[in-house]
C-alpha cells in the first residue's frame, strides 16, 4: 500500500550514516541521505570530503507498521518520535531538501530559524524548493528546515529566483 509510505527521520549510530543509508537501500527501503561538501586541512594536503547535512540522522520511506526491519538495521537507534509515537517528516521538506541536494550548489548545515520570510525558488536549479530566505555576508540564502529534528541547512541562490509563499510579489533578500 503505496499510500501507508511517510518519510521519517532515523537516528543513527554517530559516524555511522552512509552505511545505515547503504544497508536499507539494500534493503529495498528509499532513503535519503543529504551530504555537503566540506574541506579538510590535513598536514600535507587539503582535501574534500562529503558530510551529512544532519550528523546522526537518516531519512527513510516506509510503512511504521511495519518498521522492525528498519530498527533491526545496523546502526539505527530509532525512529524519531514524539513520546513512544513515530512522526513522519513532512513530504514538502524532504522534497525541498532533495531538490538541493540534486541542485549541486554549495550548501552548508543552517542553524534552524523560526522567524523569517517563507519563499518557493521559482526557477533555476532550485525550483519548486522551498525555504525561508536570509542573507549571510550580502549573498542570499534559502534556509530549509527539518521541523521534527529542529535542523536546517542553507543554500546560495540568485536572489531574482525567489517568490515570497504568502505575499504573491516577487521579494529580494538585503544585507
Amino acid at each position: 500500500m503505496e499510500a501507508c509510505l511517510q518519510w521519517f527521520a532515523l537516528r543513527v549510530r554517530p559516524r555511522a550514516e552512509k552505511a545505515v543509508a547503504e544497508s536499507l537501500r539494500g534493503k529495498g527501503y528509499e532513503e535519503f541521505l543529504p551530504l555537503h561538501r566540506q574541506r579538510r586541512r590535513w598536514s600535507d594536503r587539503v582535501i574534500e570530503i562529503q558530510l551529512p547535512l544532519f550528523p546522526g540522522y537518516v531519512f527513510s520511506r516506509f510503512d511504521v507498521r511495519a518498521r522492525l526491519p528498519i530498527l533491526t538495521t545496523p546502526g539505527v537507534v530509532s525512529v524519531v518520535s514524539v513520546g513512544k509515537v513515530p512522526q513522519p517528516v513532512d513530504d514538502s521538506e524532504i522534497a525541498s531538501l532533495q531538490v538541493i541536494a540534486r541542485s549541486s550548489l554549495p550548501v552548508q548545515p543552517w542553524p534552524y530559524l523560526h522567524l523569517g520570510s517563507k519563499v518557493s525558488i521559482f526557477r533555476g536549479p532550485l525550483a519548486g524548493a522551498e525555504g525561508v530566505l536570509t542573507a549571510v555576508k550580502s549573498e542570499s540564502m534559502l534556509v530549509v528546515s527539518v521541523t521534527l529534528l529542529s535542523r536546517s541547512v542553507a543554500v546560495e541562490i540568485p536572489e531574482d529566483c525567489v517568490w515570497p509563499e504568502a505575499e504573491g510579489r516577487l521579494q529580494f533578500a538585503t544585507s
